[in-house]
């Protein structure tokens, strides 16, 4: 019933750039929230950046500067900007939204993930 589906990780030398989408599809009522995480080798999954659906933002302070988070609320759809990357940025990124279904429960739900590999 909701999908949300990750694009544009790939490979790309450090220092490169990449864009991440999101989209979100499905019986959902509203989106409050939508935000990316990752999780690279050895690495704990993190909070990458955030976006309300007001463009209220949250980064980490590790890509503060270099990562953009954006949104088209029209078309539920969340945008990850990723430029200077570096080798600690090799992740799998997910893409989450935090909405209303039409019952008017809060829900949560999770991409399958896109791969990044920054590598020279």
């Amino acid at each position: 019933q909701v999908q949300l589906v990750e694009s544009g990780g790939g490979l790309v030398q450090p220092g490169g750039s990449l864009r991440l989408s999101c989209a979100a599809s499905g019986r959902i009522f509203s989106i409050n929230a939508m935000s990316w995480f990752r999780q690279g080798p050895g690495n704990q999954r993190e909070l990458v950046a955030a976006i309300t659906s007001g463009g209220s933002t949250n980064y980490a302070d590790s890509v503060k500067g270099r990562f953009t988070i954006s949104r088209d609320n029209a078309k539920n759809t969340v945008y990850l900007q990723m430029n200077s990357l570096k080798l600690e940025d090799t992740a799998v990124y997910y893409c989450t939204a935090d909405y209303l279904n039409w019952e008017g429960y809060g829900m949560i739900h999770w991409g399958k993930g896109t791969l990044v590999t920054v590598s020279s």
